[in-house]
């Protein structure tokens, strides 16, 4: 990563973010830091140190180190919190995709029985009505 632009702007949160050192985990490549409008308790976001908008713009070395702080993360739920049975794992890849903050992040959204009355389809719920469906067979 030699000669990586690491902050791009003086806006982008979660660049100050890393400068402060407001992080729960990190590696070489990549933090974990608290959503700050968490969807649920334990919302954690993956978010590479190079300031770059899309995910699809992550190095192999990036990608792997934003794997493994994915793992170590939920571990560190998992042992902090006993109420968690699940997680969802979401990337919005643009402002069409829902992005609203011009820096690739990952999100950990930690999940409890009963925290939603029918969760069947997950992150298909993204698309209104879309949720729900019948498996063919």
């Amino acid at each position: 990563m030699k000669g990586a632009k690491l902050r791009a702007s003086n806006d982008c949160p979660f660049c100050i973010a890393i400068e402060k050192k407001t992080t729960v985990l990190s590696n070489r490549y990549a933090v974990v830091i608290r959503d700050n409008y968490p969807v649920t308790d334990g919302h954690s976001l993956i978010v590479p140190l190079r300031h770059t908008p899309l995910v699809f713009d992550l190095t192999q070395e990036e990608r792997k180190a934003i794997w493994k702080l994915l793992e170590e993360m939920r571990k560190k739920i998992l042992a902090e919190d006993l109420s968690v049975t699940g997680f969802n794992i979401g990337v919005n890849a643009g402002t069409s995709a829902g992005q609203t903050i011009n820096h690739c992040h990952i999100h950990l959204i930690s999940r409890r029985d009963g925290d939603t009355e029918d969760a069947t389809g997950g992150v298909r719920g993204v698309m209104p009505g879309k949720r729900k469906y019948t498996p063919k067979r």
